[in-house]
């Protein structure tokens, strides 16, 4: 077990002296997992931070469109027009912040801001985002007072809000004296010149009723494009391990270090299993290197980290194999480099490493169920986003382990020692 452990450590060391395959192997994933995800939608540096939020139109009023255009002027809201139901199933799914109801008679209330019941908006959030809730909650009574004060500048609509208010009084069974006389000296007020100036000043009517709508989220699909993009940067890094190993294997080959080794007090498992256990540490290490950069700072959140774990160790398996066929895929390192990145980036295009499959036309992604790639990408999103079970990951994670147990039998038995 000694000399297996001595090998690992030595290939480690060695590893970041190749800077290509360093690069490839850490460098190169985090530029896919973090360039791709802002590609796919991720916040761009500078740009505004605008709330995705559904707009639901029940009203379908002069006034509710034009609250409506009010909102999106903020440049706060990113509003997109939609049914309450399917509203509701946006943001139960994650797709959308949060969802906005103007409600019927929200027209009529706007007609009558200074008497009677205020206008009533629905705002439907998930219950863990009280952040977002409360900021749009802000914009709408902003929007809202807004709409006041533009109100109380024009003297004839605060008039005629004023005599529609005085009207509705008359006619009431039991008319409010008080409400009265305060309504008329509202009219005097709107008319005069000093409400031009003091526009909405000392008012307290209640503009706007914002009533909380809870949506409990369901876990479907991934809840930002980073949880597309980091499974991809890894299958990268296991990729760019799968090359660094394996033509450092190739490279050993040809310049008679195996040769030296062979004649060492070492048998070839040892020797070959020391290889493998130095890419292998190496693959697990790039692993959790992405997962806690996606987890700190982009907000990837696995569905299961013990799934994960096993999504990982799997995939390690599978490409320690490959790694190990790549190192008999020539007599040169340029020789087996060529060979084997002909032959990983058809795999990696079809089985989803630069393209996610579930953009791909039909006919693509069945083509890609021969890579491997497309297996262990699949094992890697059931645990993050896709909310598989234990087993559901059996197929992928019995694919990853069979291929590369198999690649592993077939490149020890063509690697020759000296």
């Amino acid at each position: 077990m000694r000399p297996l452990l001595a090998i690992a450590v030595k290939d480690l060391r060695l590893l970041p002296r190749v800077r290509m395959g360093f690069f490839f192997t850490f460098i190169w994933p985090l530029v896919v997992s973090v360039m791709f995800g802002f590609a796919f939608g991720g916040p761009a540096g500078g740009a505004t931070n605008a709330i995705a939020v559904a707009l639901v139109d029940e009203d379908a009023s002069a006034a509710s469109q034009a609250f409506a255009e009010r909102l999106r002027n903020t440049g706060n809201l990113d509003l997109s027009s939609l049914s309450r139901p399917e509203a509701e199933a946006a943001v139960r799914r994650g797709q959308l912040a949060a969802f906005l109801v103007l409600e019927r008679g929200f027209g009529a209330a706007s007609a009558r801001m200074f008497y009677g019941a205020p206008r009533r908006v629905s705002v439907g959030t998930d219950p863990a985002r009280k952040a977002e809730a409360g900021m749009l909650e802000g914009l709408l009574m902003q929007a809202a007072a807004a709409d006041m004060q533009q109100a109380l500048s024009n003297p004839e609509r605060s008039s005629a809000m004023v005599d529609q208010a005085l009207q509705s009084l008359g006619t009431a069974p039991a008319a409010d004296a008080e409400l009265e006389h305060f309504l008329r000296e509202l009219k005097t007020f709107v008319g005069s010149p000093a409400s031009q100036a003091q526009s909405g000043g000392g008012m307290n009517w209640q503009p706007l009723e914002v009533v909380t709508v809870p949506v409990a989220r369901e876990r479907r699909g991934p809840a930002n494009s980073f949880e597309v993009t980091f499974p991809q940067g890894v299958l990268w890094g296991l990729i760019g391990c799968v090359m660094s190993f394996g033509l450092a294997l190739v490279g050993e080959r040809t310049h008679g270090t195996l040769l030296r080794l062979g004649i060492a007090p070492l048998t070839r498992w040892q020797i070959l299993g020391g290889k493998a256990l130095a890419c292998f540490a190496a693959m697990l290490l790039v692993q959790a290197l992405l997962y806690l950069l996606g987890y700190t700072l982009f907000g990837v959140r696995p569905a299961s980290w013990p799934l994960l774990a096993l999504a990982s160790v799997t995939a390690s398996i599978a490409f320690c194999g490959f790694m190990m066929l790549v190192a008999t895929l020539g007599d040169t390192e340029q020789a087996a480099s060529g060979t084997a990145w002909a032959i990983m980036m058809p795999l990696a295009m079809v089985g989803g490493a630069m393209i996610p499959q579930f953009v791909m036309p039909a006919w693509m992604a069945a083509i890609g169920n021969v890579s491997p790639i497309k297996w262990a990408l699949l094992a890697i999103e059931g645990a993050i986003w896709r909310d598989f079970t234990l087993g559901e990951m059996v197929l992928p994670c019995t694919i990853l382990v069979a291929v590369g147990l198999a690649c592993f039998a077939l490149g020890t038995r063509r690697l020759r020692i000296g």
